[in-house]
């Protein structure tokens, strides 16, 4: 059984600021459906990043749901976050797993085959693959995977390790979580269609609730 419940990633970046305080965005996500937090910020120095990641996490206090920080495993130590995503270009996975301890949740980013084998090989808590669609959260400079994409890549990781959770990312609706829980997600992560709504907590639910669905209707 993994200890990651990845149904639904409610990622709080830092452009999100001219929306609202990012943790009271990370506490109106956790209290309306999503299972896991993670905080992303390419343009904050280390200081501000740790204070924000502190605020966090605080927010998300007796919520159950657990914190990641995107890319830094400094940051994620000083602010006691759950854990850390990584992508192709950040630490190892072995090095951060000697670093954050066994306890420590530790996400990965695959974009390809050969990110997809590493992630099998790997000490991680869950594999997140994308992007699948098109985002405008996000320059990207790898050409989306696509639906059918998405379904080779989590078959690949599915034969090498079955019970490590699998999530989408990139340009992902109600809809789409519901596609591609279809072709083998556990859930999604997800910025946009939650932080960039009318009413996040209205949205954030609405997105559980299609992972939840979906992931009934798969196995029934």
């Amino acid at each position: 059984m993994s200890k990651v419940d990845y149904r639904l990633n409610a990622i709080v970046d830092g452009s999100l600021r001219g929306i609202g305080d990012l943790a009271e965005l990370a506490a109106i996500a956790a209290g309306n459906g999503a299972t896991i937090v993670q905080y992303r910020d390419k343009d904050a120095s280390t200081r501000i990043m740790v204070e924000r990641a502190a605020a966090i996490r605080a927010a998300l206090a007796g919520s159950g749901v657990p914190l990641v920080v995107n890319d830094r495993i400094d940051v994620a130590l000083a602010a006691c976050a759950e854990g850390v995503h990584l992508g192709r270009d950040d630490m190892d996975v072995t090095t951060a797993r000697r670093l954050l301890g066994p306890d420590a949740i530790i996400g990965v980013t695959v974009k390809n085959a050969a990110d997809a084998d590493m992630a099998s090989d790997s000490p991680v808590d869950y594999a997140c693959i994308g992007g699948v669609f098109e985002t405008l959260s996000k320059r990207n400079p790898d050409a989306p995977v696509g639906i059918e994409g998405f379904a080779v890549l989590c078959k690949r990781i599915g034969a090498a390790r079955p019970d490590l959770p699998v999530g989408a990312i990139a340009g992902i609706d109600a809809g789409r979580a519901r596609e591609v829980v279809t072709v083998g997600a556990m859930g999604v992560a997800v910025i946009s269609a939650i932080f960039r709504a009318v009413d996040i907590a209205m949205a954030t639910r609405d997105l559980r609730r299609a992972v939840d669905e979906a992931l009934k209707g798969r196995s029934s």
